[in-house]
């Protein structure tokens, strides 16, 4: 592909989607790559930790990348980083926070972070043929960024995830002005968040839920357990205000709640008194209306703190009547049936949950309609792509750009690995590259495909028969066997009939071999593999999957 005098735009993850949000920006031989995330595995992602980017484009352009720019510390932005930095050795730029919480991750996955570099909104860098600019922008996390790149070709604006919040919790509202700054001067194209593009008006100040903090603080008689994202700094120093308000101490559980809240604290971004913190296990030293706790788990997370104690499994405490579990999230989509679950065991348990979003205590970080309208109108751009949303978002986000005037022509509702072409005057969609979902199982990335999966949901509908032979190697005849193993599929001992005849039918195989020792087994073995599948779906309607293992003595 000649990029020459052409500026490329290539998604690699974030349209169509939410999460694992990665941007390619390339002219000529240089490539900036905005953000590194990753998403939540789906419901039937079986096995799954976490899924990120398809990055072979750019491990075969390593040498070509100049920076990394991140936008903000959520993992939907810098989840993936870890293996990026594996493939490329490459500077990274963020605000300090930002850099804070991503340098924990890649301790975590034993990646240097050596040439991590902070940067402030303001501050301008230079990369190959790029100069970037950083915008402060508001979000639900401190140190938002959105950026601006100045190219050979013209000036791109890409808003990072924001809203416009006129009474921002930590008095940095975002910079309007270097919106409208970047328009008069002219933009080629704008790139902008559109997780909220469905919700008319605007979207709620975070300085509100203060005051719905507050009340629940007011009126809580027992203990206060509150979850969020760990990394929502600034919703945890609301918490952690509104509980030394009321004379409760705060105990904290779920290992990142503890990691991102200690480098907050060492890096200026919040500000506890002295003895507010206390350990876990020092909970029953105090009354219950003396104690709030902030744990992981909003999304419904099967083996996050809060999952845990819903289903009574977790080793440091248990809840019971009298508390009040205050979610302050929205679940991402996808994620509503595992908070619904969620949900309904901790109100089994006769505690108080609040968890709808009228409650107050959670608002969204994204721009609504009426936002989204007003950054398009200051940055008035020649060219504009729908970003960070699944595919009825970005398309939304489009009909509001014609809307406020910009061609339709010159709107662009991609996909993720779709090539973006620009010139000075020109903007085409240009082809695709590499793209799609890498499955990250433990220590594993990318050892686990479409075929891993698929073996995967069949085990966990119909299960597993194993048929173990055991086979003379000189002679070929049965010596032991055959012995029918189920697993999830029925219990041996109350299916006696269908076992029965399922030896039966093996031994029929059997007996078709010809005299002497085997020499392939893959024939016998997909024989034994055939016959049983076509008697058991007659039986049960039910297609296991049949292993057949065979041994020679």
């Amino acid at each position: 592909m000649n990029s020459d005098e052409k500026l490329l735009v290539i998604p690699l993850g974030g349209l169509g989607e939410i999460g694992k949000n990665m941007t390619v920006f390339r002219y000529g031989d240089d490539i900036v790559v905005l953000d590194s995330g990753m998403a939540f595995p789906e419901e039937d992602m079986l096995g799954i930790d976490l899924v990120i980017p398809d990055m072979t484009y750019l491990v075969e352009n390593k040498d070509k990348i100049r920076a990394v720019v991140l936008t903000h510390g959520h993992e939907d932005h810098i989840g993936s980083l870890f293996y990026l930095l594996q493939q490329a050795d490459v500077p990274v730029y963020g605000s300090r926070l930002t850099l804070g919480l991503v340098e924990g991750r890649l301790r975590e996955h034993r990646v240097s972070a050596g040439r991590l570099i902070p940067v402030s909104p303001g501050g301008c860098i230079t990369a190959g043929a790029f100069e970037i600019g950083f915008i402060q922008v508001n979000h639900s996390i401190a140190d938002a960024m959105g950026i601006y790149i100045k190219t050979p070709l013209g000036t791109v604006v890409h808003t990072g995830d924001f809203k416009i919040d006129q009474t921002p919790v930590d008095g940095n509202m975002i910079d309007i002005h270097k919106f409208a700054e970047l328009g008069d001067q002219g933009v080629l194209l704008l790139l902008s968040d559109s997780t909220n593009a469905e919700r008319p008006g605007y979207t709620k100040s975070e300085r509100t839920v203060t005051e719905a903090l507050n009340a629940y603080f007011r009126s809580a008689k027992g203990r206060i357990i509150l979850t969020t994202f760990a990394s929502n700094v600034l919703r945890l120093q609301q918490a952690v205000s509104s509980a030394c308000q009321y004379g409760r101490k705060v105990a904290l559980l779920g290992r990142s709640m503890v990691n991102v809240i200690t480098k907050a604290v060492e890096l200026g971004y919040m500000t506890i008194p002295e003895g507010v913190i206390i350990g876990i296990e020092e909970i029953g030293r105090y009354p219950d209306n003396q104690i709030l706790i902030l744990t992981t788990g909003s999304q419904g997370e099967p083996m996050a703190a809060l999952s845990r104690l819903a289903f009574q499994n977790h080793r440091s405490m248990e809840l019971h009547h009298g508390d009040t579990v205050l979610i302050a999230a929205t679940p991402i989509p996808g994620n509503e049936r595992s908070v619904g679950r969620t949900v309904d065991a901790l109100l089994r348990l006769g505690v108080d949950v609040v968890y709808d979003r009228s409650a107050g205590i959670h608002v969204s970080g994204h721009a609504s309609q009426e936002e989204l309208k007003l950054i398009l109108n200051l940055v008035r751009p020649a060219f504009f792509i729908p970003v960070h949303g699944e595919y009825r978002m970005l398309t939304q986000h489009g009909k509001l750009a014609v809307e406020v005037g910009i061609p339709g022509e010159n709107i662009f509702i991609g996909e993720n690995g779709q090539v973006f072409e620009f010139t000075a005057g020109t903007g085409r969609l240009a082809g695709r590259v590499t793209a799609g979902r890498i499955f990250v199982d433990g220590l594993g990335i990318g050892d686990v495909g479409n075929i891993v999966m698929r073996d995967r949901r069949q085990l966990s509908q119909d299960g597993v028969l194993i048929v173990v032979i055991t086979l003379d190697r000189q002679t070929g005849q049965v010596l032991d066997g055959p012995d029918i193993v189920s697993r999830g599929f029925v219990y041996v001992r109350d299916a006696d009939v269908l076992i029965s005849e399922a030896r039966t039918l093996v031994e029929a195989v059997l007996d078709n071999l010809a005299d002497g020792p085997v020499k392939e087994w893959m024939p016998l073995k997909t024989s034994i593999r055939e016959s049983l599948t076509k008697y058991l779906v007659a039986k049960t309607g039910r297609r296991p999957m049949i292993l057949p293992v065979i041994m020679e003595v």
